[in-house]
């Protein structure tokens, strides 16, 4: 651990026992889901490469919803504007309680995860661009496909290959994904709306607004808060801005804190925290899963047709993008947040397992996904190569950094043993109650210890 008093900083060191125990719980959570996700794509894959194709391609156009209200979609937009908005809802609320009580409330803390996201968000990018450059056929519209991580299949290859990582590496790859999101939306709401409709979007702002007031008062009724969600959902979707923007938008309105009248942040955890409590099994489990069933079948064609969707060059795009873009940019920006901050690496932890997080960061699914089919067109035959070219990326991704985090395994656990240390069998590790705060809180930062249960 750095010390306070040399005044040099420490990349990656230990957050409060708080927000590790939370993280933790969340992990956890997300690694169930990247399981299920797991299946829904092998199963997806299998149906959509079997005789009976044909009914799968059926499934996914068919059409449900009011024409009335133009939401007569068929079921695989259901699930990218639908589903995806619940995922979306999720990732805002901890993305704001990072920011707001968090361990990332503190500038030093936040400086490195934002950064490696900014990092691998636009080297991927621009190599996607460089390499689709005379590809002509608006090839340059997906270049956002490979900027994005997808949380819960790197958690599940963590499950199995990085069981001992260090407290503080998990946390960093959670918040680079969270922010990733983020940015992910906003390239969204940005680049890929092709026509807005302004009355729509100013109506979207008038539920919107009771939503926030709402929640402001710490309103939990569902049957008051669902309503409006939904037709802020309804009116962005009519807008022409991709739907899943309002899942953010109403995420960002909910209060992480509680009030002074409810006992003020000490009192246990704030509305943000109840509802991703409740929705994350919802996201995780079935959002994401049934996006991923409807949208990642594709029909490979044997050997051949695997070789022709890998040579065209917004695939190559693609792999490049995640395979080495991402993490050259997560690394190369970490390295710059070190050198002009002067901070060191944590005791115990090298820049091979920076390395090893940037490229397992390189699996892209769920979000690399939705903007391929905003890019091209769900069905159509580039979208078919996007789908090929992500699952190929992740999975040569996840298999180096397999091998790297594979032989760092000694010194994960010897980490993991030091962190789990409790002498006194208070429930708090030693190492969280060296020198500050309370056992269960951070004395810098005062965090409460997470209630789930609470609100």
């Amino acid at each position: 651990m750095s010390n306070p008093l040399s005044g040099v900083s420490s990349l990656f060191s230990r957050g409060s026992w708080a927000e590790t125990s939370r993280v933790t719980a969340i992990l956890r959570r997300e690694t169930v889901g990247g399981a299920l996700l797991l299946v829904a794509t092998v199963a997806a894959m299998i149906w959509a490469n079997s005789p009976w194709s044909d009914g799968y391609q059926t499934l996914r156009e068919v059409t449900v919803g009011p024409a009335a209200l133009h939401l007569d979609l068929t079921l695989a937009t259901w699930a990218a504007d639908g589903l995806l908005a619940i995922f979306f809802f999720v990732a805002g609320l901890e993305l704001k309680r990072e920011f707001v009580a968090g361990d990332l409330r503190q500038a030093r803390r936040a400086a490195v995860p934002v950064a490696a996201a900014l990092g691998g968000v636009i080297v991927p990018a621009v190599l996607y661009l460089l390499l689709t450059l005379n590809a002509g056929d608006g090839a340059g519209r997906g270049w956002a496909i490979p900027t994005a991580t997808d949380i819960a299949f790197a958690l599940a290859v963590l499950a199995v290959i990085g069981r001992h990582l260090p407290s503080a590496l998990r946390t960093f790859l959670l918040t680079l994904a969270v922010v990733d999101d983020l940015v992910a939306i906003v390239i969204i709401a940005v680049f890929y709306t092709a026509q807005l409709s302004v009355l729509p979007l100013l109506g979207a702002l008038v539920p919107l607004a009771v939503f926030a007031v709402l929640v402001q008062r710490r309103v939990r009724r569902w049957w008051l808060l669902l309503p409006l969600a939904a037709a802020t959902w309804t009116l962005v979707h009519a807008s022409g801005v991709h739907a899943t923007v309002a899942g953010v938008l109403l995420a960002f309105m909910v209060p992480v804190v509680r009030s002074e009248k409810a006992g003020g942040p000490e009192a246990g955890p704030g509305l943000a925290e109840h509802f991703e409590h409740r929705l994350r099994p919802l996201s995780s489990a079935v959002a994401v899963p049934i996006f991923a069933f409807l949208s990642a079948g594709v029909a490979i064609g044997g050997l051949s047709g695997l070789a022709g969707a890998l040579s065209d060059p917004v695939a190559v795009g693609i792999v490049a993008g995640l395979v080495v873009g991402k993490p050259v940019g997560i690394l190369a920006a970490t390295w710059l947040v070190a050198r002009f901050t002067r901070a060191r690496l944590d005791e115990g932890l090298a820049w091979v397992d920076v390395a090893g997080l940037a490229i397992l960061a390189g699996i892209g699914f769920t979000v690399s996904l939705l903007i391929g089919e905003l890019a091209f067109g769900i069905g159509s035959e580039r979208d078919d190569h996007v789908k090929v070219a992500v699952l190929a990326g992740s999975l040569t991704a996840a298999l180096l950094a397999a091998v790297i985090l594979r032989l760092r395994n000694r010194v994960y656990r010897r980490i993991h043993e030091a962190e789990s240390v409790d002498q006194d069998r208070d429930g708090v590790p030693d190492l969280y109650q060296t020198g500050r705060g309370h056992p269960g809180t951070d004395g810098d930062l005062g965090l409460y210890t997470a209630r789930p249960d609470s609100g």
